[in-house]
């Protein structure tokens, strides 16, 4: 015990991301395993499906000298796994476990979850056979270590996140009672899907019934799942104080403890290194927008970008082509814009138009046919972002003092464009825009003030939220974060209010723009792990001190 807290003796964390770069969570495990490890060494352990088979997975590194005695005698029991390190600061134990046998199961596991957590499973699709499975074998995994190693003695928790793990979250909480459960929604899924319909969430979340909004959007059984598994483990958790008002709504559970999500700087590059990749950033997002563009902008362009999961409405995608229209009228704006909107969307290739004019060394006066994207899309036609431009006739023409170009894939540095990984160019940016209508936290912003990027956000993100109330105020772009005030129905004041920050930031002085970057870096350091991780030591002892009371009355008995 330390400070009157109980402190486990071992974690095992789960997640469909750990060693599986899909979306956001993954950034909040890898940059909070560090942390972990300088608190625990090699007590903790991620668990995360094996999506690879025979390929080799850049984010793993097997070693086969951890725990062969129980990786042989798991083997033998048809658990299939990889052991070895996730390959992040901090290097922690990963396992990496094939869930695929599993699915000839799949029917007795369903009837075993509704006889005896009621979790409707009946009307399951898309992603949520696969999930469920690779959750069944990570608490197998948890199951068969903690037996040849651990026992009763020792203080475990077993740490789910999102609905994905909610299966396993259950089986543990039947099958092993002495392990304390933690479960952590990122976002619950049926306020997701509400958001996503274009309903409005937030004047009528008090008034939503999240079973029924289940059944209206062909929810039920991932919602069914979160629901029961939020009511059953020890500690429920999320990411903001805005999604714990959605689940006590939704899922009618409030949480035990609101989880913020930090970062680690120590990737983080400092003075002369930091200084020679902005430059090389901005130098490689330019010399891309002149190809394209047929322009010669030069190193006074003020680049912004947008980015995240492709969530059209979600993210503020379209309130911030949006802004950019509105910009290109705006007779503030006192130097050009280079815009960026980097969401990755249904990727065919890299144009070579684009890469033989590149790789020319030449500079050209002419635009190429659609100036507007990097790569060809399969859905060209469908896209929203293409559809939108379409609209609003934003076809990038010579004369426009705004320019708007489509990044649509990932970027790890191999697009076959850029050719440069996320943190790698996020750094050349002058601002980000991250105007987002549901965003249970908000990673984009925080890593990109870490890397003294001052951006925009709004109030119905958590991060935005943190920032207004760490200021005691709405946060300013001289603060290094601009919070806009977001509700279900002011989209237009939204986008006047990119608008003006951007055209003022262009009006800004060098001191004044390197004020505000220093502000960001500042604000950035108050959100690292090292401060946040003290949320997390409270939910184990909260977990632990219900495992220790079932211990208790099993030895009474």
């Amino acid at each position: 015990m330390v400070n009157g807290l109980l402190v486990p003796d071992f974690i095992f964390e789960s997640s469909w991301e750990v060693c599986n770069k899909v979306g956001g969570i993954y950034t909040v495990l890898s940059t909070r395993a560090k942390t972990l490890q300088e608190m625990m060494r090699d007590k903790i352990m991620f668990i995360g499906p094996d999506c690879w088979g025979e390929k080799p997975c850049q984010y793993f590194v097997e070693d086969e000298t951890l725990f062969g005695e129980w990786r042989k005698e798991a083997g033998e029991a048809g658990l299939n796994l990889k052991v070895g390190r996730w390959n992040i600061p901090g290097e922690p134990i990963a396992i990496l476990v094939d869930f695929k046998p599993y699915f000839a199961q799949k029917d007795q596991l369903y009837t075993w979850l509704w006889e005896h957590y009621g979790v409707d499973s009946l009307h399951a699709y898309g992603d949520y056979d696969e999930a469920s499975m690779f959750s069944y074998a990570a608490a197998l995994v948890v199951e068969s270590f903690y037996n040849k190693y651990l026992g009763s003695e020792k203080k475990v928790v077993y740490h789910g996140n999102e609905w994905m793990t909610g299966l396993g979250l259950l089986y543990i909480n039947k099958m092993l009672p002495e392990v304390a459960t933690v479960f952590t929604t990122h976002a619950t899924s049926i306020g997701r899907s509400i958001a996503g319909n274009n309903k409005p969430l937030y004047d009528y979340l008090f008034a939503y019934n999240g079973d029924q909004m289940a059944c209206e959007l062909n929810m039920q059984s991932k919602h069914s799942i979160e629901k029961q598994t939020a009511h059953h483990v020890d500690c429920f958790t999320t990411v903001s104080d805005i999604t714990a008002n959605e689940c006590l709504e939704l899922l009618d559970k409030p949480v035990d403890f609101v989880l913020p999500n930090g970062f680690d700087n120590s990737f983080v590059p400092k003075g002369a290194v930091f200084t020679r990749k902005r430059k090389a950033a901005r130098n490689c997002l330019l010399r891309v927008a002149n190809a394209l563009l047929g322009t010669d902008l030069k190193d006074d362009t003020l680049i912004v970008s947008t980015s995240g999961r492709y969530e059209f409405r979600n993210k503020g995608v379209d309130v911030f082509i949006e802004a950019m229209n509105r910009l290109l009228r705006d007779r503030n704006l006192k130097k050009t814009v280079l815009a960026f909107i980097e969401v990755p969307g249904w990727v065919g290739e890299p144009r070579q138009d684009l890469v033989a004019r590149l790789n020319s060394g030449k500079q050209f006066d002419t635009p190429l046919e659609v100036p507007e994207i990097t790569h060809w899309l399969h859905n060209m036609t469908h896209d929203n972002v293409l559809g939108m431009l379409k609209y609003l006739d934003m076809h990038n023409k010579k004369e426009d003092r705004v320019k708007l170009i489509f990044l649509p894939c990932y970027l790890t540095g191999d697009d076959g464009v850029l050719n440069l990984p996320y943190y790698d160019l996020v750094l050349g940016n002058d601002l980000c825009v991250y105007p987002s209508y549901y965003e249970p936290w908000g990673y984009t912003p925080l890593e990109a003030v870490a890397f003294k990027v001052p951006c925009i956000t709004t109030d119905l993100s958590g991060f935005g939220l943190w920032v207004n109330m760490t200021r005691g105020s709405y946060g300013e772009i001289v603060d290094g974060v601009k919070v806009i005030h977001r509700t279900d129905y002011n989209y237009s004041e939204v986008a006047d209010a990119i608008k003006d920050t951007v055209s003022e930031y262009s009006n800004m002085t060098e001191a004044e723009i390197r004020k505000s970057r220093m502000n960001a870096e500042k604000l950035s350091k108050q959100a690292l792990w090292s401060n946040f991780i003290k949320y997390y030591e409270q939910a184990y002892d909260f977990a632990l001190k219900k495992a220790e009371q079932r211990k208790g009355k099993k030895n009474n008995q």
